[in-house]
């Protein structure tokens, strides 16, 4: 039988995941003296115009746009944006909740962000001090503190590569020495049966994807709040229909973090299964 692994790792997209909307639109944009849909609008451009990389697209664009503005690219006022972001109702206090529900059960939980948004407003959220690694989209600096390049750039498919950083317990986005190698699953710290994630649409799909192959569990999560336009028909809700239809994730809930919610009862059950497979197919020392 195999060994017990007690640790389990529930990672999260950030955008739309736990927080509605994107990162930078709360503060950042409109300090730029720019629309919302002007600025993505503009980096979709730029992407197709130099066959770029849409990460890199807005990256590039946000440090472009704050020079014309005389808007900071420090790395503190970055923080100070991402101090901003408002989340959906229940965020703020459901990790610790959860990680006590596996605790009273004699396991651990460990919160991971993998996202595309900006690792620094991440990390100047109010909830940064709840995950053991954030793997965002992210700038160097130079000597005066002032974001000249982009250091990494999360897209939709790279972010599969975080999962698997997390299964073999890499810390970092820089080291590629242990990605490739191949380590017995006993010595994985947290086997991709211990993983659950969450995202929120499509950019999150091969993530889900590769999780549930690897036996894992994906949920779809979306905007309760969201309210259908002429122009956007599809709400968020049909979209996580459509992916669990396509057999892209396991289960979808309303991005509801409270207490009882449609979507912690969902998690609750999720770490009970988990718990129960260990037990039973795994040998406790």
């Amino acid at each position: 039988m195999k060994r017990l692994k007690n640790k389990i790792a529930i990672a999260y997209d950030f955008d739309g995941t736990l927080a509605p909307g994107n990162m930078q639109e709360y503060d950042f944009i409109p300090d730029l003296n720019m629309a919302v849909p002007d600025f993505w609008n503009k980096a979709n451009e730029l992407a197709k115009e130099h066959d770029m990389d849409e990460v890199l697209s807005y990256m590039f664009l946000m440090l472009h746009k704050a020079k014309k503005a005389n808007t900071s690219i420090k790395k503190e006022a970055f923080l100070e944006y991402g101090s901003k972001i408002t989340f959906y109702k229940g965020v703020e206090t459901y990790f610790d909740r959860i990680k006590k529900y596996a605790a009273e059960r004699g396991f651990e939980v460990e919160h991971y962000i993998i996202s595309s948004g900006n690792r620094e407003f991440v990390e100047g959220s109010a909830i940064a001090h709840h995950f053991t690694d954030i793997f965002a989209s992210g700038f160097m600096y130079d000597e005066e503190g002032k974001a000249i390049w982009p250091a990494l750039g999360v897209n939709y498919t790279n972010k599969t590569q975080f999962l698997f950083r997390i299964n073999k317990g890499i810390h970092n986005s820089y080291d590629n020495t242990l990605i490739n190698k191949i380590v017995d699953e006993e010595d994985k710290p947290i086997p991709f049966s211990n993983m659950i994630y969450l995202g929120d649409g499509e950019t999150d799909v091969p993530a889900m994807k590769m999780m549930m192959l690897q036996g894992g569990i994906a949920i779809a999560v979306y905007n309760p709040d969201f309210k259908p336009t002429f122009s956007r028909k599809r709400t968020p809700k049909d979209l996580c229909k459509e992916i669990v239809d396509h057999k892209r994730a396991n289960f979808m809930a309303p991005a509801d973090y409270s207490e009882n919610s449609e979507l912690d009862l969902l998690l609750k059950r999720c770490i009970d299964k988990i718990i129960a497979d260990q037990l039973l197919f795994s040998n406790p020392e």
